[in-house]
């Protein structure tokens, strides 16, 4: 039974990595680097000038791409239903192999021009670590969500509008939303109350690890101070690590949930 679900997932390697749009999307991030490299010269300044592109292309590609991708699998997801292999593992294997065949295209675009032109400056191998684990992160959690979505719409345009929906309140409307709170209740000390604002986004999330890492958190507003205190020790990178690594699995359990209950 795990033999299948590891043939689940080889098979899902080789069919997502053959995407032309997975390709563009590797592409698209080795030529950005690229470019970056030839106009901002250092290895900080490219990382800096990435954040805000991973932060939004990232999830919009897994939840989007992922959404897609399902509908599209519906008749060889109901083939392997027929098989002698639980929803459990067949689950697993879909989610896994395109979930890392999506974080495997994003690191690919990412690493080769950094392995390439090399670093430049200490400490910058670091961040980029930091970058490429958030971006990973990032990749799971927002195909975890296209993994729920898929199943729990049956219509796929309804399920493209949900996926789209989600992108847009996680990477940019929450935002809005946040900065809407701290100007009304500017003069009240909101430090507690914005860090757990923080803590509700994995998009928030991986944006101040990486800011903070970069050293710029002034570019986080007047809680900047509060973020770095806060999450720039150990106890709190690890604490906002965590929970990141509960936005992974809560997706996953609402989209295995949703699958083994699904009427296919």
């Amino acid at each position: 039974m795990v033999n299948g679900a590891v043939k689940v997932i080889r098979y899902e390697l080789r069919d997502v990595l053959r995407s032309r749009w997975v390709l563009a999307y590797t592409l698209f991030f080795l030529g950005f680097c690229e470019l970056l490299f030839r106009t901002q010269g250092s290895g900080t300044r490219v990382l800096l000038s990435l954040v805000n592109v991973v932060l939004l292309l990232v999830p919009l590609v897994a939840i989007v791409f992922g959404t897609v991708y399902l509908y599209g699998s519906r008749a060889f997801i109901e083939l392997l239903l027929a098989q002698p292999l639980s929803r459990g593992r067949l689950f697993a294997g879909l989610y896994i192999g395109l979930a890392a065949s999506l974080a495997g295209a994003f690191l690919l675009g990412v690493g080769i021009p950094f392995a390439l032109h090399g670093a430049g400056e200490p400490g910058v191998y670091g961040t980029l670590l930091v970058l490429a684990l958030c971006g990973t992160l990032l990749t799971f959690v927002f195909t975890g969500l296209a993994v729920w979505i898929a199943t729990r719409f049956e219509d796929r345009l309804k399920g493209f509008g949900a996926a789209i929906l989600l992108w847009l309140a996680f990477a940019i409307v929450y935002d809005g939303v946040v900065l809407v709170i701290a100007a009304a209740f500017a003069d009240y000390p909101l430090e507690r109350a914005m860090i757990t604002l923080m803590m509700l986004n994995p998009v928030d999330l991986a944006r101040v690890l990486m800011l903070l890492r970069l050293d710029v958190a002034a570019l986080m507003g007047y809680t900047g101070a509060a973020f770095e205190r806060f999450f720039g020790s150990g106890a709190g990178a690890a604490l906002a690590l965590t929970a990141l690594l509960a936005w992974w699995a809560a997706p996953v359990a609402l989209g295995l949930r949703a699958f083994r209950r699904k009427d296919f």
